[in-house]
């Protein structure tokens, strides 16, 4: 009877489901049984594929409840720790690893799961190959533990985190990246020796196939805010919820009810007379969500066809913000194709409605996708249609092409006005770290995607060639681990022929064995044209000019880590004749492993600074600005933070001449009366954080700023600085609560 018993206990034992993986923090050999074994970890950063200098090992296991890694990292006494703890979507140089997963396995999409030695987290998006986005947050779970010998990661990553596509007879293929970063060398070891310094990076991806699980999710996350404006006296109440929708990999939905899309984090301070706008990223998290599938770049710096700080920005007149009544977005897949719609409707006669449709498929080697999207502008009279199509080939193991159309179509006051197009860039890896790249771009001047797209200007043809050369092979006893060099020529003309710039750049990306990263960059611009400046009244003549700048961030040493810019520059009609310069120096002062101080200046010297008045009129000023950026990160404990920021800046412009440009392009002294002026800006934030729970929050946070233009101001740079922190344009106190409700 009892063998009986003990044969039938066996069983149950053999039938019985594994063990769930705990994470803990603490590899348990029995719940990781059957899990993928990783040791062979290479050196990426510098780029060497050599054998890592500290051993790594790491176990990868798909469980019903999700993907589940666990990182062991040896980091004896004699490699210091970084032990300082770290904010979500830290940026900080520390001890560190990554998990990054596409879940299709296409190279397309990617996400990067952070965590560091003390427990901060770090999540993003990755597109394009190695563009990455920490606007994303997501819910998942990790531990961390250490002891002398190392520490300990572990993670577990929901199936529902992301869309993919159809598993096959009961299996996924992903693509993994795994690895480890040590931050007093900034060392990264990685498997496989994959590296984003390379034009591939998501397809160089290691190809593991796991059972195929699913999971579905419905979330629902309402929000209450309270806000009161200390300035007009008013207060304003909001409540509104999110739906996250997720009943499989192939079909998820996301919503929003009247959303609060109010700022709970500070952007940076810009003063800006350009003719171009500035690019902000959002972090709102209906338009962080499953965002991936809407990336659709032109290839130039930011460009997108979907620029979601669009959505709520000024209304068209003029009034303020716009109030959004709703928003939504799906996205999905069928077979091999994936999809994605996203809507959203703003309130009153000035609001607008943005809607888009993207639609992407992978041919192997190719993926071809397109994207319309449409505004419609009722205040405006304006209706504005966009569609593109992009294409990323990889005819060889080294080469690699992307390509991209646009066209637009702007049907306003009864007037079309149509426009186009296009991008072609490829990228060719040679051996012992050589690589060339070339690109192209014309987009003509009737284009026009900035109804929901940014591209900072039309009207363009470019072309450059760049050689790169990555060197490793340094000396033991240099200060440097590693150099990458750039050497690029361009040539930039507007779609008339008019020449805009032609450029030699040469410079230098290198990393230091203290874990510093250090940037030098040389620019030799020829004589040449702007277009810009006077609006549309006339192009001016500019002689030739140069830049040399240098960057170094330190990571923490002791008590201390730094960061500092450098730059000095020519330009304006005076060309190389007058040199102008800019310094910033930001040091951080750790009071604690959990408290931070920094303060630094930034100081701009512009001898030749033109600025547009009116039609064909600029001014030549002697421009001098003074900016403090200061303020504290602390992080109270697991769950609650406080931080402040602040920013001032105090500009100072003072006329050298006024022009008018001629009908030839070359500026003529002109009579005009042109003013001195001078600009106050300033920002502040003091943001309270309690975690309740993951991605519910309850936020506490008093703003002040104001912005002041004054002409014939009395003071020079440093009493006009000083005068900015009686700004008080606005000041707000403003508390949200919003919990998740995972059904």
């Amino acid at each position: 009877m009892r063998l009986a018993c003990l044969f039938t206990l066996v069983l149950c034992a053999m039938a019985a489901p594994a063990l769930a993986v705990d994470i803990d923090g603490r590899i348990d050999a029995a719940e990781w049984q059957g899990a993928r074994h990783i040791t062979d970890f290479r050196k990426v950063q510098p780029l060497t594929g050599e054998p890592a200098s500290l051993r790594t090992e790491a176990w990868l296991l798909a469980t019903p409840e999700g993907l589940a890694v666990a990182f062991r990292c040896d980091q004896p006494p004699g490699v210091p720790r970084t032990p300082q703890r770290v904010q979500r979507d830290f940026e900080d140089q520390v001890d560190r690893v990554n998990l990054m997963v596409d879940f299709d396995g296409t190279g397309r999409t990617g996400y990067n799961f952070v965590v560091s030695s003390t427990g901060g987290i770090n999540d993003a998006v990755i597109t394009n190959e190695s563009n990455f986005s920490k606007d994303w947050d997501s819910t998942w779970q990790h531990a961390v533990s250490e002891d002398a010998a190392g520490w300990t990661v572990e993670m577990l990553i929901p199936w529902y985190i992301a869309p993919m596509h159809a598993s096959r007879d009961g299996k996924r293929t992903l693509g993994i990246y795994l690895d480890r970063v040590t931050g007093s060398s900034g060392e990264r070891d990685a498997w496989p020796a994959a590296s984003f310094k390379r034009p591939r990076f998501l397809s160089e991806f290691e190809r593991v196939e796991v059972p195929a699980y699913s999971q579905s999710l419905l979330a629902v996350t309402p929000y209450v805010s309270g806000l009161y404006d200390n300035v007009r006296g008013r207060r304003h109440f909001q409540e509104g919820a999110d739906i996250l929708w997720k009943p499989s990999g192939q079909f998820q939905l996301t919503a929003a009810l009247n959303p609060d899309f109010g700022q709970v984090e500070s952007d940076d301070l810009v003063v800006n007379f350009g003719a171009t706008e500035t690019y902000v990223s959002d972090k709102r998290p209906f338009f962080t969500e499953n965002q991936g599938i809407f990336d659709f770049s032109l290839l130039d710096d930011n460009s997108q066809l979907i620029y979601t700080r669009r959505v709520g920005a000024l209304a068209d007149d003029g009034h303020g913000a716009a109030d959004i009544n709703a928003a939504i977005k799906l996205n999905g897949s069928v077979g091999g194709t994936s999809y994605g719609v996203i809507a959203a409707d703003e309130d009153g006669e000035a609001g607008r409605f943005f809607g888009a449709a993207r639609v992407t498929h992978d041919f192997g080697v190719q993926s071809l996708g397109a994207m319309l999207t449409r505004v419609d502008r009722p205040w405006l009279d304006r209706h504005a249609t966009v569609v593109g199509v992009d294409h990323h080939w990889q005819p060889t193991a080294k080469l690699t092409v992307a390509t991209n159309a646009v066209a637009s179509d702007i049907l306003q006051h009864g007037t079309h006005t149509r426009g186009s197009g296009g991008t072609v860039l490829a990228d060719y890896e040679m051996a012992d770290g050589w690589r060339q790249q070339w690109l192209g771009m014309h987009f003509g001047d009737r284009l026009e995607v900035n109804d929901f797209g940014y591209l900072e200007r039309n009207n363009f043809n470019y072309a450059h060639w760049e050689l790169r050369k990555r060197n490793t092979s340094l000396s033991p006893d240099s200060a440097y681990s590693s150099h990458d060099w750039h050497f690029r020529i361009d040539a930039l003309d507007n779609d008339h022929g008019l020449r805009l710039r032609r450029q030699l750049r040469v410079s230098r990306s290198s990393n230091l064995r203290n874990g510093a990263n250090e940037d030098v960059q040389l620019n030799l611009n020829s004589a040449a044209w702007d277009d810009l400046l006077t609006r549309g009244h006339g192009a001016v003549f500019l002689p030739p000019s140069l830049a040399l700048a240098y960057d170094r961030s330190s990571p923490r040493h002791g008590d201390w880590a730094f960061e500092l810019d450098a730059e000095m520059y020519s330009g304006g009609l005076s060309g190389n004749r007058r040199l102008g310069y800019d310094v910033k120096f930001i040091p951080t002062y750790f009071i604690s492993d959990a408290f931070s101080i920094y303060a630094g200046p930034y100081y701009e010297h512009t001898p030749d600074w033109l600025v547009w008045q009116r039609d064909n009129l600029i001014g030549s000023f002697d421009q001098h600005t003074l900016q403090l950026n200061a303020g504290f990160d602390w992080s109270i404990d697991d769950r609650q933070e406080l931080r402040l920021k602040l920013q001032a800046i105090g500009l100072d412009a003072r006329l050298r001449d006024a022009y008018r440009v001629g009908g030839d392009g070359r500026a003529v002294a002109s009579a005009d009366d042109v003013d001195d002026f001078s600009v106050r800006n300033l920002g502040l934030q003091i943001r309270y954080r309690y975690e309740l729970a993951p991605l519910s929050y309850l936020y506490a946070v008093y703003g002040r700023g104001g912005y002041a233009l004054d002409e014939d101001y009395p003071y020079r740079t440093g009493g006009v600085f000083g005068n900015t922190f009686s700004l008080r344009d606005d000041e707000q106190l403003l508390v949200k609560l919003s919990y998740r409700f995972d059904i």
